[in-house]
């Protein structure tokens, strides 16, 4: 039966919470879809030099494979070790679901590693560009404990993959609390609104996500529940998926993925337009970071945009 067939069957019913919520999700990722296209319409026009149509179009791409990613396991969720989903199709199948969420998590990554490059290499600021570059292999090795627990269906290592999310995302945050005093005005509140959200994330990680794993895991433990090897595991989300939509099955997978089909999708597409207006943040800088002899040798810029030549007896 085809994925319409299945819906319109009445299989997935309007009274019942989870399709509710498969609605909600189809029509947040309609909505990213719709976004992304404005962005690849309308930023390139007002791509700058220094943020040229190459670099920007890298930030769009990697942007498309997340929100598209998210897109897809929205229309078809599944929760991976459970081998559940909603609809009765091959395309629910964890190794495919797991394979389109891996590419787009890096893709998600690298989008903030390519931002905070942007941003310490404006800035002068070492470590900021030290996060950029430990974020994504970082995210590689998480993504290598995801695919061990949905393998081998045991919990723990999805707690250690979440547990690495949070340690990456603690460093995004760090950096972007090293930027504060590099900018004014918009910028800095749009600093202040990303730390703010990054640590409501890493919260919601740390009492709810990572906690809902080790509990499973304990209970896994206790069930004497046999786990299956990678072998047997990769045969396993090739060939079984579980269609349920009963709601006790995916209560405590709808926080995260709601979570993580809509706002973390918005970050996507922020970063986007973020990394277009590099040529305005100069504009922002505060004066005491635009006179830094550490940011910008021998000379410094003013935000309003006059350059002043330093001294000999200035630049001692």
């Amino acid at each position: 039966m085809s994925l319409e067939m299945q819906v319109r069957s009445g299989s997935l019913a309007w009274s019942n919470p989870v399709g509710r919520w498969w609605v909600f999700l189809t029509v947040v990722s309609g909505a990213n879809i719709a976004a992304w296209f404005v962005l690849y319409r309308e930023l390139p026009a007002q791509a700058t030099a220094s943020a040229g149509s190459t670099s920007l179009g890298a930030m769009l791409l990697l942007s498309a494979a997340y929100v598209f990613g998210c897109a897809f396991r929205s229309l078809l969720p599944r929760a991976d070790v459970q081998r559940i989903c909603l609809f009765d199709t091959w395309l629910s199948s964890v190794v495919v679901g797991r394979s389109v969420a891996t590419v787009a998590e890096i893709a998600f990554v690298a989008q903030w590693a390519i931002m905070l490059h942007q941003l310490g290499t404006m800035t002068g600021a070492e470590s900021v560009l030290i996060a950029a570059w430990v974020i994504v292999p970082l995210i590689l090795i998480a993504e290598c404990f995801s695919w061990y627990a949905v393998l081998t269906t045991h919990y723990l290592y999805n707690a250690i993959e979440n547990t690495l999310w949070a340690v990456a995302f603690f460093i995004i945050g760090i950096g972007l609390c090293r930027l504060l005093p590099e900018f004014d005005g918009l910028v800095r509140v749009a600093f202040v609104v990303s730390i703010v959200g990054i640590v409501g994330y890493l919260a919601f990680l740390m009492t709810v996500d990572v906690p809902m794993y080790l509990s499973r895991w304990r209970t896994e433990v206790g069930d004497g529940s046999g786990l299956l090897s990678p072998r047997e595991g990769l045969r396993d989300v090739c060939t079984r998926w579980v269609v349920t939509h009963d709601h006790a099955e995916w209560k405590d997978e709808i926080p995260w993925m709601s979570l993580y089909f809509s706002a973390a999708v918005w970050a996507s597409l922020a970063l986007c337009v973020a990394y277009s207006l590099e040529n305005h943040l100069p504009h922002y800088r505060t004066e005491v970071a635009m006179a830094s002899p550490a940011t910008v040798p021998g000379n410094w810029q003013h935000p309003s945009g006059m350059r002043a030549e330093m001294t000999p007896a200035e630049n001692r």
